[in-house]
């Protein structure tokens, strides 16, 4: 009897980077299931627009960007699976950036209506 290459590979365990990626990887179905979840919060967002959401509004447009931006960050880019480093600087970002355009707004007035 003789063995072939191919019955050798069959029954060798998985490399070290091919384990690393099973591990920072998320299966097909969690990956519908986050592109369903946002798809879900850009349909709330733009139901802002049709219903009246009143002074609500800013606050809601801005609390549902910054839930799309944690899960997009986090899942498609991995940063979930990474360094919590990364997640700080990613997040450091996005604080920044609703900061400066809240005061943006705050120049406008946006806030006296």
């Amino acid at each position: 009897m003789t063995t072939h290459a191919t019955d050798h590979a069959e029954h060798t365990p998985p490399s070290h980077s091919e384990a690393e990626h099973a591990e920072h990887g998320m299966s097909t179905r969690g990956y519908i299931n986050i592109a369903l979840i946002l798809a879900a919060i850009t349909a709330l967002e733009v139901s802002t627009y049709y219903v009246e959401f009143g002074p609500l509004f800013l606050p809601a447009l801005l609390i549902m960007m910054a839930v799309k931006f944690v899960i997009v960050v986090s899942y498609f880019m991995h940063l979930k699976f990474d360094n919590k480093l990364f997640s700080w600087m990613f997040y450091a970002g996005l604080f920044l950036a609703v900061g400066v355009y809240v005061a943006a707004l705050g120049t406008f007035h946006f806030f006296l209506r």
